[in-house]
Parts: structure tokens; sequence; C-alpha cells
């Protein structure tokens, strides 16, 4: 079964890939691997999943951000590959960063949403090494923001 198939058994709609608001790239290919630029946390009405992780969202409410940020991670990806998503090999690397509180300790909890997401999409292809990491704010006060590294065929 195909990605795309995985996505449409599913009932998958993946978002627009968004442009950059910044100085820098969506995606970028060096050799076989795909470098996708961190992914916000945005709803499927394209509002912004706000707040801090232990303080107005619970751990279950960061994990579907983040399943939200690899939505627009495989968007991202299929964008760059012209929208053939059979160019990818595997994602090699997720890197998740949790706004949350100094207390709060389950950011591997709320990453599990991204990387539970990639691995339904591209099944065996999908297991990755990751990075759950705290941080104190996040662009415009998003709760989760995911970056991923794939490697192409």
């Amino acid at each position: 079964m195909s990605f795309e198939d995985n996505i449409n058994e599913l009932g998958i709609v993946l978002p627009v890939a968004a442009n950059p608001v910044g100085s820098y790239v969506a995606t970028k290919v060096t050799g076989k691997l795909l470098y996708i630029s961190g992914q916000i946390s945005i709803d499927k009405d394209g509002n912004l999943i706000k707040g801090k992780l232990g303080k107005e969202l619970k751990t279950d409410d960061g994990y579907k951000a983040a399943e939200r940020c690899a939505l627009n991670i495989t968007a991202q990806a299929k964008k760059a590959c012209d929208n053939d998503l059979s160019k990818i090999k595997s994602c090699i690397k997720l890197t998740g960063f949790v706004n949350s509180t100094d207390d709060f300790v389950e950011q591997p909890k709320v990453i599990n949403g991204a990387s539970d997401m990639i691995v339904k999409i591209f099944g065996k292809f999908g297991i990755h090494t990751r990075a759950a990491v705290s941080t104190n704010s996040l662009p415009l006060g998003v709760a989760v923001e995911v970056d991923a590294i794939f490697e192409l065929n």
C-alpha cells in the first residue's frame, strides 16, 4: 500500500503546505536527505494551537497539537517531492519542541503525537529517531513545533 493510500484509508486531509514567513526555506534537499523546517501546531481550520503544556493545556492537548505538526510535515514533504510521496524512502528523525512549564515532564508523550502520525502514514518507513525538548516559549505562542529529516529514494 502506498503512502497516499494510507492517507486516504485513514481519512486524513493534509493541510496546504505553508510558505515560510521568515528568512528560511520550508524544505531543503541535500543529497538523498530532505530537511523540513519546524512546523507549528495549526488546527484543521488554520488556527494556531496556542498555550503552555502544564498550564493551559494537558498532555492529550499537546499530543493532538503534535499530530497536526506531523500532518504539516507530511504536506511539506509532499510539496518538496512534487506531490509524489513515493519519492520518500523513510523518516530519519523528528525533533519536537514543547512549550511547557518548568515542572512539566511529559514532553515525550506530547511528541508521540507526531511520531505516531508519521508511522501511521509511512508505516515501517516512518520509524525514526527523535528528540523531545521542553522550551519556555515557541513562535506565536504555539504549543508544539516539530521538524523532520527524511531519506529520499
